[in-house]
């Protein structure tokens, strides 16, 4: 199990993409809405096996078979408490004046312990969210890292700044559904532009239980795309 609760990530190879990929949700347990699917290899079949090369896939788990154990509530609350001392230390140390509103998000399913948001409110507070977010997710990672250190486990927390990520998410999460309309009115696979993992996470949730589309994830580092696929009627 990660961190998180959730299935490690595998990697799996099969003679196709699709054979890898049924190969390792066989072994997770799970569906194919439960997993984002990474094409590491598209695998090549050769000529009379000569030169062939199998293909793999990466599944990312984004259910749990089980639902995970609940945390206590005193647990939650000093995870809650802890973080805002932190993040209002760091503020505090690049002079930025703010009010930080903590408050629970509410869970993406039933088996996710949904995180703690941090949310920065105040005037001029662009330069904290910066160049599509890169400054507000730093701002996080620093947060989660000395909370987590400071309690002596992950903490499940959440950065935000007026709202930006909410709103981001929302906007995402309708671009999910046009383009997933788009791709069941084409009939083809309809590619996404490049998006962080945290966003392309989004993406694939919003669609995980849309029976006509799948989606997965392809290319490498910042040029990594979510693809949303068209289902023939025979596979829903």
């Amino acid at each position: 199990m990660s961190e998180n609760g959730l299935p490690q990530a595998i990697d799996v190879t099969g003679s196709t993409p699709e054979e890898a990929i049924e190969k390792g949700l066989s072994q997770l347990g799970l569906t194919r809405n439960d997993v984002i699917v990474e094409i590491i290899e598209e695998g090549r079949g050769g000529l009379a096996g000569i030169g062939a090369r199998e293909a793999v896939v990466r599944l990312i788990p984004l259910r749990a078979p089980h639902p995970a154990p609940a945390e206590s509530e005193e647990d939650t609350a000093e995870e809650a408490e802890v973080a805002h001392e932190v993040l209002a230390d760091l503020l505090e140390r690049m002079r930025v004046e703010a009010t930080i509103y903590v408050y629970r998000a509410e869970p993406a399913s039933p088996e996710e312990i949904a995180p703690w948001v941090l949310d920065i409110q105040g005037p001029d507070l662009g330069i904290l969210i910066g160049r599509r977010g890169e400054t507000l997710s730093a701002l996080q990672y620093l947060t989660r890292l000395i909370t987590s250190r400071r309690l002596e486990r992950r903490a499940n927390i959440v950065v935000d700044v007026e709202g930006y990520k909410s709103r981001r998410e929302v906007s995402l999460r309708r671009l999910a559904q046009q383009m997933a309309a788009e791709a069941r009115r084409r009939g083809r696979t309809v590619t996404l532009e490049p998006m962080p993992p945290n966003e392309r996470r989004i993406i694939h949730i919003a669609l995980r239980d849309d029976e006509t589309v799948t989606t997965e994830s392809v290319g490498e580092g910042e040029h990594r795309r979510v693809t949303i696929i068209p289902l023939r009627r025979s596979e829903h």
